[in-house]
């Protein structure tokens, strides 16, 4: 029987890339429901092509050839066998919920869902029996790797380094917006680009990574690794340590989601050798040059709003970033000028963090 799926973020980097899997084994799906954001043209092409039944858009008067639901009614509706969950920002939390509580699989590829509300998000899955299966190549691996969670010491998430990896402070204080989404190994979309620059990325991946394995901060490490071959890594209580390693290709952690746990030949499939890989580096962050880093630790070992207010300050300073208002180094001072002023409060609740999260927004935005 084919799998059916809704793609929440058809339209973005990891929609299309599921898309062109999911054609790829169009013999092994069955698509309910696209949802896009503003490209309402792409996502009618999207429409045509894989006739699902049901579609969102923010201009739901535009869409030609489904029926239009909200993202709610999507992941409400138990036809589906699993979601990816693949828009950006706080816009994936509710949905993933609803989802949960409908007893329905999620490929989750929204990292505001676990920094945000990763303390309500997991425990709802796990009472509900749904599974969570990561998208991020770095907690997709750890996935594969790990056999048994009570016998693992700890998580080793690699990064690329980004762009400024090898530049000076000074130069990427004077980064330009073209410089900082020119990312050396990864195709993303420009507010993850952005947070690749900084190493936030790898900061709120090191959130999820708590929540997805339940595994404490100090048992977590961020090593740099330029090539990406390694795509992560876990070190068992005996000092065995496991990896997964391919071409750095979203194509496979995203067939790896949602067919799960259930392996086929797909777009990427034997296309690495071991042979034409000259040398592998690992390097410790500079820890001063991508201070976000040590903000993501900091706020996840606090936790409670912290993350929340952490992660609202950030991605409204890309934002301001991309369209010129401020340099790069700004960010992460936006980040920390946000998080002083902050009074953390200790278990928000789910109307709290949304209250919370549009507070510190429009009080971001107040300083551009």
């Amino acid at each position: 029987m084919k799998r059916k799926i809704s793609i929440l973020g058809s339209t973005g980097s990891i929609g299309r890339q599921a898309l062109e899997v999911i054609e790829k084994l169009n013999d092994k799906f069955e698509i309910i429901a696209l949802a896009g954001g503003n490209n309402t043209e792409l996502l009618n092409q999207q429409i045509a092509k894989f006739k699902p039944k049901y579609a969102f858009s923010n201009k739901p008067n535009e869409i030609i050839g489904a029926k239009y639901l909200s993202l709610d009614e999507i992941c409400a509706d138990t036809t589906n066998d699993i979601i990816l969950v693949a828009v950006s920002g706080k816009i994936g939390l509710q949905p993933t919920i609803t989802a949960i509580n409908s007893g329905i699989d999620i490929a989750l590829a929204n990292k505001e869902t676990l920094v945000m509300a990763g303390d309500i998000v997991m425990p709802l899955a796990k009472e509900k029996g749904v599974n969570i299966i990561p998208v991020d190549s770095e907690h997709c691996a750890i996935h594969q790797c790990i056999k048994d969670i009570t016998q693992v010491e700890k998580l080793i998430i690699t990064a690329s380094g980004g762009p400024f990896l090898n530049k000076s402070i000074e130069e990427m204080k004077n980064a330009t917006v073209e410089e900082a989404l020119a990312h050396p190994r990864w195709d993303m979309g420009r507010k993850i680009t952005i947070d690749s620059s900084t190493l936030m990325n790898k900061g709120l991946e090191v959130i999820e990574a708590h929540h997805l394995f339940n595994i404490g901060y100090e048992n977590i490490e961020v090593v740099v690794h330029p090539q990406s071959i390694v795509h992560s890594a876990i070190e068992y209580v005996d000092g065995s340590i496991v990896a997964q390693i391919g071409l750095p290709s979203m194509h496979i952690p995203i067939q790896y989601a949602i067919t799960y746990p259930e392996r086929f030949e797909g777009i990427k499939s034997k296309s690495f050798s071991f042979s034409e890989i000259a040398h592998l580096d690992f390097e410790k962050p500079d820890w001063n040059k991508f201070k976000a880093l040590s903000i993501a630790y900091e706020c996840g070992k606090q936790g409670g709003s912290l993350p929340i207010c952490m992660n609202a300050a950030n991605e409204e300073a890309v934002f301001a970033f991309l369209e010129g208002k401020i340099k790069l180094f700004d960010i992460i001072n936006t980040v920390e000028k946000m998080l002083e002023k902050h009074n953390k409060v200790q278990a928000p609740t789910l109307s709290e963090i949304f209250e919370i999260d549009n507070e510190i927004r429009i009080k971001t935005r107040e300083l551009f």
